[in-house]
């Protein structure tokens, strides 16, 4: 999948959510569904995959 100008967008409008409160990044990417329940667990399991999952879900929707 190609990098848009649109992605650069998206994660630089929400800094915020996708860094320092990734569910709430996934959730305002997704909303309420198995990927924000994954992020969750990853952002209580630890702080780091947390941030690169929501980057990711971010990046990749």
């Amino acid at each position: 999948m190609a990098f848009t100008a649109s992605d650069i967008c998206k994660v630089r409008a929400c800094p915020t959510f996708a860094i320092f409160i990734p569910p709430v990044g996934v959730f305002l990417e997704r909303g309420c569904n198995v990927d924000f329940l994954i992020n969750i667990l990853l952002t209580i399991l630890g702080y780091i995959p947390g941030i690169i999952h929501a980057l990711y879900i971010i990046l990749k929707y």
